[in-house]
């Protein structure tokens, strides 16, 4: 019988796995992070405040389109080497930072918004958060039901499971906390990693493999409904964590999408299960000005569910930001489904062929 070209093809390699432990910062324990706020949480200084304010006023007077604000617009001659300083720590460090102290409650919407994209045109720059081309995005429960393959989770008051955005970081400001609930949670995907090869390091090579996750109805040019990423990958001496079991088990409902097997489904489960385990991860309540920045590829996140108080009490809103950061990790080709392209400092956020990148203070 003949031998088809298919049949010649050699085996696939295997995806290359970490040699061992990895001796990194961000490989953390929650506990011991709750224990040593000083570590990660920073008390704004009045000068620190003015300083910022100043930098916001001069913006806003300006008449400049904040969308289109770069460091240069927002000049912090003092801050700006604490912005330089938490660049490494996000990349290099622990991967997380809250800042506390900002009294938004004395600021117009357009101020908060002002202060909150100059710290992140200093950190980086800012990505589209959805396929309306938001670059700041408003985290608030509007109604959504998440039946809906266009919703989002953020959109809800549900909770969420830990996960990681698509971009290098995440910035949230907290405007208005919950009435009840809404908990920050952070693990170290690092930390996760070692526990699971340590418990079932039959199932590692699994967490390496492509998986499907849905893309909620934002489609780039050219992709399927769901890109096809490992959820740990490991490149040039890093380990990044990609992940969002909701819009892996979404996906499955996709013509198309390759079917999950009974031992993934296993990993999958696990995974969950070690993000969940508060001997890793652990709680902040973010108060109003909060300011916290994680880093994407070393730590995952998480919301609790949370309920808002009745009109006319504030309902809970968060600001968010998407930030590309120069001098970040290398990321594996797969990311480009994602990421669009993996080029340090310009890479990550969602493009659609019908979105227009635009920055609303007031909401969405």
């Amino acid at each position: 019988m003949a031998t088809s070209p298919t049949d010649a093809l050699p085996p696939p390699l295997p995806p290359p796995l970490p040699p061992g432990v990895l001796d990194t910062p961000s490989a953390w324990l929650g506990p011991d992070m709750a224990a040593a706020p000083e570590r990660w949480l920073v008390q704004l200084s009045p000068s620190q405040i003015a300083e910022l304010e100043r930098a916001a006023t001069r913006f806003l007077d300006s008449g400049a389109d904040i969308g289109d604000m770069g460091r240069d617009d927002f000049p912090l001659p003092g801050f700006a080497a604490h912005l330089a300083a938490l660049q490494k720590i996000l990349i290099a460090g622990i991967g997380f930072q809250l800042m506390r102290g900002l009294p938004v409650a004395d600021y117009s919407p357009a101020m908060t918004a002002t202060i909150f994209c100059g710290i992140g045109a200093h950190l980086g720059k800012a990505r589209s958060q959805n396929a309306k081309g938001h670059l700041l995005g408003h985290v608030r429960d509007i109604g959504a039901d998440l039946a809906d393959r266009k919703v989002r989770i953020y959109q809800t008051a549900r909770r969420q499971t830990f996960h990681t955005d698509s971009s290098d970081a995440v910035g949230l400001l907290c405007v208005h906390p919950a009435m009840e609930g809404g908990e920050s949670l952070l693990v170290s995907s690092t930390t996760v990693y070692h526990e699971f090869r340590r418990r079932r390091p039959d199932l590692v090579p699994l967490l390496f493999e492509p998986i499907a996750t849905d893309r909620r109805g934002e489609v780039p040019a050219g992709e399927k409904p769901y890109f096809e990423i490992p959820i740990f990958n490991w490149h040039e001496g890093y380990l990044s964590a990609l992940y969002q079991r909701q819009y892996i088990d979404s996906a499955q409902k996709i013509p198309g999408a390759p079917p999950l097997s009974a031992a993934k489904i296993e990993a999958l489960d696990l995974l969950d299960a070690l993000t969940n385990d508060p001997r890793l991860n652990f709680a902040m309540r973010l108060e109003p000005g909060d300011m916290q920045f994680v880093h994407n590829h070393t730590l995952m996140h998480d919301r609790t569910a949370f309920r808002d108080g009745p009109a006319p009490q504030p309902r809970r809103h968060l600001l968010r930001l998407w930030l590309a950061i120069p001098g970040d990790r290398p990321l594996p080709a797969v990311y480009r489904q994602r990421y669009g392209t993996t080029t340090i400092g310009d890479r990550g956020g969602i493009i659609t062929p019908h979105t227009k990148l635009t920055l609303a203070v007031d909401g969405e």
